[in-house]
């Protein structure tokens, strides 16, 4: 090949990322002069040099580990490559003997809030370029950007500098402290009242600090949301289209000041959307979804019915190689001081990519190589491409049927058709915000009428290049588009999210079977879990009990008369809502609540004992495991189930004289009380809670199933069922049975 950077030494800055780790593997494998200096930040408690190691082990790399072997390849990067840890002003030792700088480190993100896309794209490069300047160093370089900075424009825009007069300075000043400007408006009471409203609506039976972490959740998203929003809206009225091409945008502006200016040589290469490779390292290498790629596999899910794209724009796409090889054909040849070079590395002027052919391409794939889905293949409906009016009404027509639609299942009983539907709900509401997300964040980018000129982009394959074929070069006339997308790119990201899902994806876990371990405990909770029946049911069997023919119809009114008390202290609080309804116990003796356990209440109970429960509590009791039945019900009752685990735990109901008072001996064990007894208990006893099992049927559960590595959801209610699916824990359906009066428990 013709380019040829010789003994160049280099600092390559964003090599972890999707380009930068392409530009290190063509320095190693085709530039063997070069020395490399990589500029990488530690990530949590993984240091800089341990990244570059798991870099190194990538699918980029494997071609060049398969062909020279892995002791040579550790050899050759141990003697050519310098790691510097820290930030993008971080230079590392002799930054005045560099040759090149490649600097492709940046946030791709459409949608990061205004701080921190301007952290990293604005602040991050001027301290590149000042840290260089102040070094003294006088490197080429090579500043990867992306076509969209040209901002939201019709026709050809030519390969120069972006015509604006926004002062990056004052944006960045401005970006940088929104943050705080936020943060003081989220705090302020009104605000912080919603929050707490909002929190505890959604988890207010779980507990006081469920819902504390729920309105500080909250608030911190609203930060973000406004943050973005900010971004997009600050972008938008200075004519770009987002965050990310204004910060990028800027980016280019401060390098042409402070660098260009500096009478130092300056390239900008500026790509347009990257995708998948078509020759280098391998046909379709890729690592992660890029911009077009979640759209094209939601399509192919079925979760896109239609699109508010323009069928006759050109979606201008490049592979990743040649966006590489471009970078290094500039970085190979001579740069002026006076003027900056400007490159667009794009296929829309020369080989352009109508909307419709990659949609017709991508239909045809996936025709031919369906996703499965739950119930078969996938089906896929073809797109209308509606205008950008006709698309919002249908979605607010979708989005407020959806709404409707939970507010409707949200008030029906909890059971197998109503988790059905609640299923099928939030799987539509999924493919409705996810759609709702694709448009706005995609948009601008499937309706560009803007074609990038790439004269100058041309003319540098042209020197560097052995002819369209060549291996380093970037000829996208040479891009066959349906060959491309149909054997490259589209069975690279097929194979890469089937390699996801093999990992774990949203569906439900199968469940292990129960290991024979010490230190194990299972919690059972009692009432819709081990039981079905309810606090109201047990009550009225008990008062079935004193044969008073006027007992169960008077406490059936005075129920129903206080049923909206106890329906609200429900959804507030399940403790509130237990020391509620028990109060009804008041005068009852004690010895005629255990007479009636031991025998017909007993009966009953017994009877609504879950046959599938007492199978899973003699199966932990074969394996080894501690059994604990815990309830904030009646003590007395509870007994009836005593005999299949080794131990219950209840609250218990105060008596005086031998008559109940109507008031519970201790608090409840439920909600987060549970939770603390847990820990207590498991601390107590030496069992290990990441090992150890809970099973519950309500949304107050969470809190302590959470602290179990094995959280089964039982017959779960609607709020608990959309946890236990948002967190990939177990859901199980219990029967009820009637065979316990002659069935025994284990002794």
């Amino acid at each position: 090949m013709s380019i040829d950077l010789g003994d160049a030494r280099v600092l390559l800055t964003g090599a972890t990322g999707f380009v930068g780790q392409a530009i290190l593997e063509r320095l190693l494998t085709s530039h063997p002069g070069t020395t490399i200096t990589v500029l990488i930040r530690p990530r949590g408690t993984i240091p800089a040099a341990r990244r570059l190691d798991s870099l190194l082990r990538k699918a980029v790399f494997a071609p060049w580990t398969e062909a020279v072997g892995e002791d040579e390849v550790r050899r050759i990067v141990a003697e050519r490559v310098r790691v510097v840890e820290g930030a993008l002003g971080d230079l590392g030792p002799e930054p005045e003997k560099l040759d090149l700088v490649l600097h492709s480190a940046s946030s791709v993100n459409f949608d990061d809030p205004i701080d921190k896309a301007f952290g990293t794209n604005v602040s991050g490069v001027a301290g590149l370029y000042q840290a260089l300047l102040d070094a003294g160093a006088d490197p080429h370089v090579v500043h990867v950007s992306t076509a969209y900075v040209n901002g939201a424009r019709k026709g050809l825009v030519t390969e120069g500098p972006v015509d604006h007069d926004v002062d990056w300075r004052a944006e960045e000043r401005a970006a940088l402290t929104a943050r705080d400007r936020v943060d003081e408006a989220s705090r302020r009471p009104a605000q912080l009242r919603q929050f707490l409203r909002e929190a505890q609506q959604a988890v207010g039976k779980v507990g006081p600090q469920a819902v504390a972490e729920a309105t500080e959740a909250a608030r911190r998203a609203w930060v973000d949301d406004q943050l973005v929003e900010h971004g997009r809206a600050r972008a938008q009225s200075l004519g770009w289209t987002d965050a990310y091409t204004l910060t990028k945008a800027l980016a280019e502006r401060l390098a042409e000041e402070l660098w260009l200016g500096g009478g130092h040589r300056l390239s900008i290469v500026r790509p347009s959307i990257i995708e998948s490779a078509l020759r280098h390292p391998y046909p379709g290498w890729i690592d992660g979804f890029k911009v077009a790629d979640p759209l094209i596999m939601a399509y192919g899910r079925g979760q896109l019915p239609e699109f508010p794209g323009l069928p006759d724009s050109v979606l201008d796409v490049v592979p990743v190689d040649f966006v590489v090889n471009a970078v290094l054909a500039a970085a190979a040849t001579a740069a002026p001081r006076d003027r900056a070079r400007y490159f667009h590395i794009g296929s829309g002027a020369t080989n352009p990519l109508p909307f419709h052919q990659m949609y017709d391409s991508i239909r045809a794939y996936f025709i031919e190589h369906p996703i499965p889905g739950a119930n078969g293949p996938t089906r896929l409906q073809p797109w209308q491409f509606p205008g950008g009016v006709r698309f919002e009404a249908s979605m607010k027509r979708k989005e407020t049927g959806a709404r409707l639609a939970a507010q409707v299942v949200s008030k029906l009983p909890a059971g197998e058709r109503t988790r059905e539907w609640l299923g099928k709900l939030d799987a539509a509401g999924r493919d409705l915000g996810l759609l709702r997300k694709f448009s706005e964040l995609y948009r601008a980018y499937v309706q560009s009428e803007v074609v990038f000129d790439d004269t100058q982009a041309r003319a540098l394959h042209a020197a560097t290049a052995d002819g369209p074929d060549d291996d380093a070069g970037f000829d996208v006339a040479a891009i066959d588009w349906r060959r491309y997308l149909q054997d490259v790119h589209l069975p690279a990201i097929t194979t890469m999210t089937r390699a996801f899902s093999a990992r774990g994806g949203r569906g439900e876990p199968a469940r292990r079977p129960l290991a024979e371990e010490p230190g194990v405990v299972a919690i059972f909770d009692m009432e819709g879990t081990v039981l079905h029946a309810n606090l109201v049911q047990q009550y009225l069997w008990l008062r079935n009990a004193e044969r008073d023919a006027t007992a169960v119809p008077r406490e059936v009114t005075k129920i129903l008369a206080l049923l909206p008390r106890y329906l609200a202290a429900e959804r507030r609080d399940r403790s509130e809502f237990i020391r509620s309804f028990l109060r009804l116990h008041k005068g009852m003796r004690v010895e005629d609540v255990q007479r009636y356990a031991s025998g017909r209440v007993g009966r009953r109970l017994r009877e609504h004992l879950l046959s599938d429960a007492l199978d899973r509590v003699a199966a932990h009791r074969s394996a080894g495991h501690h059994t604990v039945l815990v309830t904030g019900g009646v003590d007395i009752l509870a007994d009836v189930a005593a005999p299949y685990f080794d131990e219950v735990v209840a609250s218990g109901l105060h008596a005086r004289d031998g008559v109940l008072t109507g008031y519970l001996a201790s608090p409840p064990i439920v909600g987060e009380a549970r939770a603390a007894w847990l820990r207590s208990y498991a601390d107590a006893h030496g069992f290990d809670l990441d090992k150890s099992y809970g099973y519950g049927d309500s949304q107050a559960d969470t809190s302590w199933l959470q602290l179990l590595g094995n959280p089964v959801a039982v017959n779960p209610d609607q709020r608990l069922f959309k946890v236990a699916r948002e967190r990939r824990w177990e859901v199980a359906v219990w029967k009820r049975t009637a065979d316990h009066g002659a069935r025994p428990g284990p002794q």
